[in-house]
């Protein structure tokens, strides 16, 4: 976890950029389902960093509880941010306490992370589809000890 998460203060991001600041830092690290409908288009498509690929709000707002709940104080760094054309990728570090079991390890209270790239494609001022390559081994030996 060498890598500083970007700074975000006092910088004008473009809008797309905007919107993957505000997936990652309000929604994701205060578990805002809310957020959801303002970010992606209904039926929207998702690979997550942990492997699932799912379809729409409901879908999604599933994993984010099956994500916050494994792992305690959630929190994502995006480290790097990079936009061309529709779509927006990242580096990112997402981390958080072991609490519940995850790839068939118990929990373990340990502070866990691992890295990801996601590439979110915009259909308008909206995502229509996010995929996010996750380093799931990373994760998994980390969860192990």
């Amino acid at each position: 976890m060498d890598e500083p998460a970007l700074s975000f203060e006092g910088v004008t991001l473009s809008s797309q950029k905007e919107v993957v600041r505000v997936f990652y830092k309000e929604m994701w690290d205060h578990a805002d389902k809310s957020l959801t409908p303002q970010i992606f288009h209904e039926g929207f498509t998702f690979r997550g960093s942990l492997g699932p690929v799912l379809t729409g709000h409901d879908e999604f707002a599933g994993y984010v509880d099956y994500v916050t709940g494994a792992l305690g104080q959630y929190t994502t760094d995006i480290i790097a941010m990079i936009e061309e054309d529709n779509r927006v990728s990242a580096k990112m570090r997402f981390h958080g306490f072991h609490r519940k079991e995850l790839f068939g390890v118990a929990p373990t209270g340990r502070h866990v992370w691992w890295t990801g790239m996601p590439i979110f494609t915009f259909e308008g001022p909206k995502v229509r589809d996010l995929y996010v390559l996750g380093d799931i081994h990373g994760l998994i030996s980390r969860l192990k000890g």
